[in-house]
């Protein structure tokens, strides 16, 4: 979509009182060129009526003139809102799967860069369309003054038009190349934030990163945004000089060879003096505008969800349900090459309400992926999962993930505690848990917000499960929760914690490798190589956990 398509598609009655002004103030500037050489200057006029028709025009011109601009900014800032809040809901609309495959660094610059750039071209599209009107305007009445001369300033014009094209490529081209290293400095700014600890404690692996990583994409953009305003100061001023050139090369054709009268020559040169402002400032503004149609590729590019977004889950409601079941369900990522990679499946599982389940693997068996796709955040390349024997489809993906809450190992702690329906907690539930986790004397709560969330990864887990837990939902995964908690809080959290959410109906879904616990739970997973398996044999991994702690 285009800037003006943008603006069209949103507001089309603004859109259009927008080019009424446009045209009107161009029209007004036209009438004030010839009132000053057809009345003002004409002896034995009516001077103070003159005076006051004169200034008539001046009020009309300013009026058309800034209605139109403050018209379209405001119709453009409109825009740009609506167009952020659409990305943000689009963004939280598309699933995982392909913010995933976008990235966090694309995004961030979409959300920051890309939203920026159609701001500032907005602000500079009024400049573009004055020019436009005044252009056509302008030139309708110096056609009718002098053909001869129009011709010439016609041509003139062309020419300079064309050798401004080939300037405005190579603008388009750096533009484009200043926005990718946007993407490369948000990656960069990323790493330096989330890798501050490896960093700080390897200097010579930051010295490395500053030199190869951050120094040439940073060198990168300055080259390609100075050769940017370069190109573009080169057509501003190509544009000025040759406009002047153009009064000379006037002149001479009326007073030398003849073409038309002084006034006539006279009155071309205003004219085009009144248009020199108008272009050179539009010629100053196509990099924004560039920049902004580079932007708009880009937010294309990002492949987010489509259409309306309503963050109310569709289908009925899946809660109280009986069993989960993985049917069959497969699922293969990508390679960056596009090549198949790890794969995972095919699974084939059926939880009942309530129960307490296990599963153990090692890295990169593919423990998280299974319970991404137990919770509908993946979907699956073949089979299906089912609820009390309904198939999980497009229409009602959104509600079956209602089923779920989940700390995983990547998880974000939001400092607001809320309820699955978006309701209010309430605070004595709240005091109650903060107690049960430990967390009543580090962290407080008021106005259904937390205090801070800045503690260890130990803690800000409990904090997550607090979350969890406030939203009252069904089903509860957990992936490798106790990892980082002490010895003391960890036996607390197989032996107390689990048995009282679980007393409460929850069907919970806990990956770990606390051999030591694995008889608390109902059922034992194992996945392996992405193949999912069941150890059922309770008394035997008993055994073995006893004659662990024996020593033998």
């Amino acid at each position: 979509m285009t800037l003006p398509g943008l603006l069209f598609s949103g507001r089309k009655g603004a859109f259009v009182a927008v080019v009424v002004l446009s045209v009107l103030s161009a029209l007004f500037s036209v009438a004030v060129l010839a009132f000053i050489s057809q009345r003002l200057l004409v002896e034995g006029a009516n001077l103070p009526l003159v005076l006051m028709q004169f200034g008539l025009l001046l009020v009309a011109l300013l009026a058309t003139a800034t209605g139109a601009q403050v018209t379209l900014h405001r119709l453009g800032h409109r825009m740009v809102y609506g167009l952020r809040r659409d990305l943000v809901r689009r963004v939280l609309a598309t699933d995982i799967e392909q913010l995933e495959k976008v990235g966090g660094p694309p995004l961030l610059a979409a959300l920051s860069t890309d939203t920026r750039n159609l701001t500032i071209a907005f602000v500079h599209l009024p400049e573009l369309v004055y020019g436009a009107a005044l252009s056509v305007a302008a030139l309708s009445w110096l056609a009718w003054l002098s053909p001869s001369l129009f011709v010439v300033t016609v041509g003139w014009l062309l020419a300079t038009t064309g050798m401004g094209m080939w300037l405005v490529g190579r603008i388009n081209f750096h533009v484009g190349k200043v926005r990718e290293g946007d993407d490369h400095l948000y990656q960069d700014y990323q790493a330096m934030i989330d890798g501050r600890k490896e960093l700080a404690l390897n200097r010579a692996r930051a010295s490395r990163f500053y030199v190869e990583e951050f120094d040439g994409h940073a060198r990168a953009y300055r080259d390609h945004v100075t050769r940017a305003d370069t190109f573009n100061g080169l057509a501003g001023n190509l544009a000025n000089v040759l406009m002047l050139a153009l009064i000379g090369v006037l002149f001479y054709l009326a007073a030398g060879l003849g073409w038309a009268s002084a006034n006539t020559a006279s009155i071309f040169a205003l004219t085009i003096l009144l248009l020199r402002t108008p272009l050179i400032g539009a010629v100053a503004a196509l990099p924004t505008l560039l920049a902004a149609r580079v932007s708009l590729q880009k937010l294309g590019a990002l492949q987010l969800a489509q259409g309306e977004t309503d963050f109310a889950p569709r289908g009925e409601s899946m809660a109280g349900f009986q069993q989960l079941s993985l049917a069959g369900v497969c699922y293969r990522y990508a390679r960056q090459d596009g090549t198949p990679g790890f794969s995972v499946g095919p699974l084939d599982l059926t939880i009942n309400r309530g129960e307490l389940i296990f599963v153990q693997g090692g890295n990169g068996s593919g423990k998280s992926t299974f319970a991404r796709l137990l919770a509908g955040l993946y979907r699956p390349l073949q089979g299906e999962l089912r609820v009390d024997g309904e198939p999980v489809t497009e229409d009602n993906r959104v509600a079956f993930r209602q089923l779920f809450s989940s700390v995983f190992t990547d998880f974000y702690l939001f400092s607001r505690l809320l309820r699955g329906d978006g309701a209010e907690v309430l605070v004595d539930e709240v005091d109650e848990w903060l107690a049960t986790l430990g967390m009543e004397h580090k962290v407080r709560h008021a106005d259904g917000r937390l205090s801070d969330i800045r503690f260890s990864q130990g803690q800000r887990k409990r904090l997550a499960l607090l979350m969890a837990v406030m939203e009252e939902r069904d089903c509860l995964l957990l992936d490798e929760w106790a990892a980082d908690q002490d010895p003391q809080f960890r036996q607390f959290f197989y032996h107390d914690l689990l048995p009282r959410l679980q007393a409460q109906g929850k069907t919970i879904i806990a990956i770990t490798h606390d051999d030591h616990y694995f008889d608390r739970a109902d059922r034992l997973l194992k996945m392996d190589a992405g193949e999912l398996a069941e150890l059922d044999d309770q008394s035997a991994r008993h055994s073995v956990h006893t004659l662990r702690e024996a020593g033998v």
